[in-house]
Formats: structure tokens, C-alpha cells, sequence
């Protein structure tokens, strides 16, 4: 039953963080934005690398990116299937869950993203252009889109080093599939016993060694 909600909610996840990336990229060009308030606004820009807006350079780094996603995926799903079947809790599955939607999202983005879309730079993107789309196989771009400017200052002039500069806090543009790995981890960090069991916590006592249970049995010697 953990196993089903936790595929249902990566699912739901997966789904919404396509759909706003898929908007985005087919009604805003490259670094169009929907003010929607002044610390929340929808700021279009692709990602080459990873979350938040870091990147690995050049075609290389790209593609080494794309196949360390493919496996990360891989590996969370194994996971995901191993703890739903112990006795953890739903917050330990729903922390891989959220962290193996995440991963699906921006993988999708860099699988078939270029295949499918052609560039947004000066227009907007359209589906499978005749000419082909703007990257191959596990090159695309992920789409970034979520830019929280909550403060947006500039500092004291008698502060040393940085005064008269300007603040803006939060500045990195991210999206959909970036939230919920970051919440993800949060969840992951505060069910860590349960992820990650020692080895003689994780045993339970219906594994116990036969020699154990029969000494534990066994009565005492007369004295």
C-alpha cells in the first residue's frame, strides 16, 4: 500500500512538473517573464547542467550529467521498492518517492527535450520543427522557470567588504522536479535511521540466527 501511494505521488508530481515546463517552453521565449507578484515571478531560462542552475561544461559534461540521471533513477526505484517492503514509515517512502520524481523530471528534460522542441532563443519553441530540434539523444536542456526574489536590496554602505552592493535573496531560477527532490532530502534527512539501518537494527528477530533462538530458549543451568 506504501508502494502504490508512493508511485501515485511521484507520478502526480512528474506530471505537473512536464506540464509547467512544457507551458513554458511553448508560450515564453528565453527569458520572457510572468510577473506574477514582486518576490514570484515565472522567469523562462534553460538549464544545461543541474539543479539550481549549476553546470558541468561542454558536451561532455552534458552527457555524463544525462547517464548519471539515468542511473540515479534506476537506483531510487530499487530503493524505493527495498524500503516499502521493510517496516518504514510513510514518510521515509514518500522522501524517495519526491526524490525519484524529481530526478525523472529533469531527466525527461535532457532525454527527448531537444528532440522534440526546437530553440527558444528570440521565439517561441514548437513541437517537433521540420528541421529537427535543437539537440540529440540525452542533450537537451531542462527548463527552469520558478524565481523567487524574496528580498531585493542593496547594503549598507558601512558594511566592509560588500557595502553598497546588491542583495537579492532567493536568486537561483528553478523548477518543479528541483522542489520536490529538495524536499525530498529534507524528508530523507529527518527519516535518516530508517534509510539507512545498521545492520543489527535492521535485522528483525524472525531473521534471527537458529543458535540464538535456541540458546534464548534454553533454561538456565542449575547452580
Amino acid at each position: 500500500m506504501k508502494l502504490r501511494t508512493a508511485l501515485a505521488l511521484s507520478l502526480a508530481v512528474l506530471v505537473l512538473d512536464q506540464w509547467a515546463k512544457v507551458w513554458i517552453k511553448t508560450h515564453l521565449m528565453l527569458g520572457e517573464e510572468i510577473r506574477i507578484a514582486d518576490w514570484f515571478i515565472l522567469h523562462f531560462t534553460e538549464n544545461p547542467g543541474m539543479a539550481f542552475g549549476f553546470e558541468l561544461g561542454g558536451n561532455w559534461g552534458k552527457l555524463a550529467l544525462s547517464l548519471f540521471r539515468v542511473a540515479a533513477v534506476g537506483f531510487i526505484v530499487h530503493w524505493l521498492f527495498k524500503v516499502s517492503q521493510r517496516q518504514a514509515s510513510r514518510g521515509a517512502v514518500i522522501s524517495l518517492a519526491l526524490i525519484l520524481a524529481g530526478a525523472a523530471g529533469n531527466l525527461i528534460d535532457s532525454m527527448v527535450y531537444g528532440l522534440f522542441f526546437d530553440h527558444s532563443y528570440g521565439q517561441v519553441a514548437t513541437w517537433f520543427p521540420e528541421g529537427g530540434g535543437y539537440a540529440g539523444f540525452l542533450k537537451g536542456k531542462v527548463v527552469d522557470m520558478l524565481y523567487f526574489p524574496l528580498i531585493d536590496t542593496q547594503l549598507p554602505e558601512w558594511l566592509p567588504v560588500w557595502g553598497g552592493r546588491s542583495f537579492r535573496f532567493f536568486e537561483p531560477i528553478f523548477n518543479v522536479a528541483d522542489t520536490s527532490i529538495s524536499v525530498g532530502i529534507g524528508l530523507m534527512i529527518l527519516h535518516q535511521k530508517e534509510l539507512f539501518p545498521k545492520e543489527d537494527e535492521a535485522q528483525s528477530p524472525a531473521t534471527k540466527p537458529a543458535e540464538t533462538a535456541e540458546s534464548e530458549d534454553r533454561p538456565a543451568d542449575a547452580v
